[in-house]
């Protein structure tokens, strides 16, 4: 009995070692450099992903109060570098190509494709970024875009009268909907409830570990994006082999006459890619949680209502809105800013050193990724007075927009592209969604918050005609 008592305490003290040394691993591992900011490096592989994934905005606070606004860590495969700084992050932003590119973790390159205009840099970057300017750029959203997006809108939001729905379903159905009908027109029925499932498996993987087993979202993500890959080629192929034009996004970038934005085909399906996933996240999650704001806070719905019952009242039933009833919607732009604030749709970005650089007088090492982590920047009481309110009447100053610490779509040269795309489509499904129904929740409705914005069993609301 003593004898097995031993072996177990032996087993447990080897066990405790073990652990204890797997534990100190990253910080031995990547310690030895002098001059790193402070902080903790996690587990062997894993570093403290699932405490970052899990806990997000709380572990993050934990840190800077251990560690200050400038952190080191180990998340999603990579040692990085939090930076919570408002003056640092505006830097990094706006010196890209000073020793930093874009440095997303390997599971968003290898899923979103390595020509996803997140990923590259330099010219590569200014002639990707043309090239989806062509496509969605403010004269082509005027002309072009804006009749298709009414047409969708109202066709999509009929009949919804006297029903429970869950908003959130709705909404990501609106999103990847109306994003796939612009690329694929022709297509875009047939193929839609195929491409659903492999593009909500390519959504998951994108942020995760990028280790490639079955079971793991990360596997599911990669053969999500190797399944979309293979029906976009045989799209592709079948165009290249009929005489028949086609009016959407595809066909402009296969038959795209200004030489300057010419793609190749791997750049053409990754930028397919990223135009679907972050519309898709964007565009979503803001209408939802723009949804629930509203009900939330009647004074700022009527205020939206009222703006768009005046435009509908110069116009005959069923008459599409147009650019100038577009540009009139200010009080509902500003409501679109303040809910990409509050509910902080986008947390940060990555960069990735290319060479050893000094940042607030710690050493960074070349190939370390960089998190300028800007959610806190939202709720800043200096930049916004009481920034837990949500008062889209703040925006109404439209120099807030630009002021040098906004960075709800982006900054610098990575200003997001399709940002005016994106609030367009927004607009448009508010002006149909408010004008022609009241809403209510149904039942208690819990909302998640990181990494993304989401209600894990649903928003649900009561729906009535006006």
């Amino acid at each position: 009995m003593a004898v097995l008592v031993l072996v177990v305490a032996c087993c447990l003290a080897l066990g405790f070692c073990i652990c204890f040394a797997m534990l100190k691993w990253n910080g031995i591992r990547y310690g030895r450099r002098k001059g790193l900011p402070p902080g903790t490096m996690g587990w062997p592989v894993f570093g403290e992903t699932t405490e970052f994934l899990k806990h997000g905005p709380s572990f993050m606070k934990k840190q800077r109060a251990r560690f200050g606004s400038l952190f080191k860590t180990h998340i999603l495969g990579c040692p990085t570098i939090v930076s919570m700084d408002p003056e640092l992050n505006r830097y990094i932003l706006m010196n890209e190509g000073k020793g930093l590119v874009p440095g997303y973790p390997q599971s968003m390159l290898d899923i979103l494709g390595k020509c996803n205009i997140a990923a590259v840099h330099g010219s590569a970057h200014k002639h990707i970024r043309g090239s989806l300017l062509s496509l969605i750029g403010p004269l082509v959203i005027k002309d072009e875009l804006l009749p298709k997006i009414d047409k969708f809108m109202r066709s999509f939001l009929s009949n919804w009268n006297e029903e429970t729905i869950d908003i959130q379903e709705r909404t990501n159905e609106m999103a990847l909907s109306i994003s796939f009908k612009q690329i694929v027109e022709k297509e875009s029925t047939s193929l839609y409830e195929t491409f659903k499932p492999e593009f909500d498996k390519l959504l998951l993987g994108t942020l995760s570990l990028p280790i490639n087993i079955p079971g793991t979202n990360y596997h599911h993500g990669f053969q999500g994006r190797q399944r979309i890959v293979k029906m976009l080629k045989q799209i592709m192929e079948e165009r290249r082999a009929s005489s028949i034009a086609y009016d959407d996004m595809l066909d402009r970038l296969l038959h795209n006459e200004d030489s300057k934005y010419n793609l190749s085909d791997e750049e053409i399906i990754d930028q397919i890619i990223t135009i679907l996933y972050s519309g898709y996240e964007t565009v979503s999650t803001t209408s939802m949680m723009a949804i629930k704001y509203l009900r939330d806070h009647p004074k700022a719905f009527q205020e939206l209502r009222e703006e768009h019952v005046a435009i509908r009242e110069k116009k005959n039933p069923g008459e599409a809105i147009d650019w100038n009833d577009y540009k009139s919607m200010s009080f509902t732009r500003a409501v679109i800013f303040e809910t990409s604030r509050l509910a902080t749709i986008v947390n940060g970005v990555l960069r990735k050193t290319t060479e050893d650089m000094v940042l607030n007088g710690f050493t960074i090492p070349k190939g370390w990724r960089i998190y300028v982590y800007t959610r806190e920047i939202n709720y800043d009481p200096f930049l916004y007075p009481e920034p837990l309110t949500f008062n889209p009447w703040r925006w109404l100053d439209k120099n807030l927009e630009s002021h040098n610490y906004c960075f709800v779509f982006g900054g610098g040269s990575r200003l997001c592209p399709g940002k005016e795309l994106g609030i367009l489509q927004i607009s448009t499904f508010l002006h149909y969604f408010v004008t022609s129904y009241r809403w209510e929740e149904a039942g208690r409705n819990e909302i998640h918050h990181f990494p993304r914005v989401e209600a894990p069993k649903g928003l649900h609301i009561r729906i009535s005609k006006y």
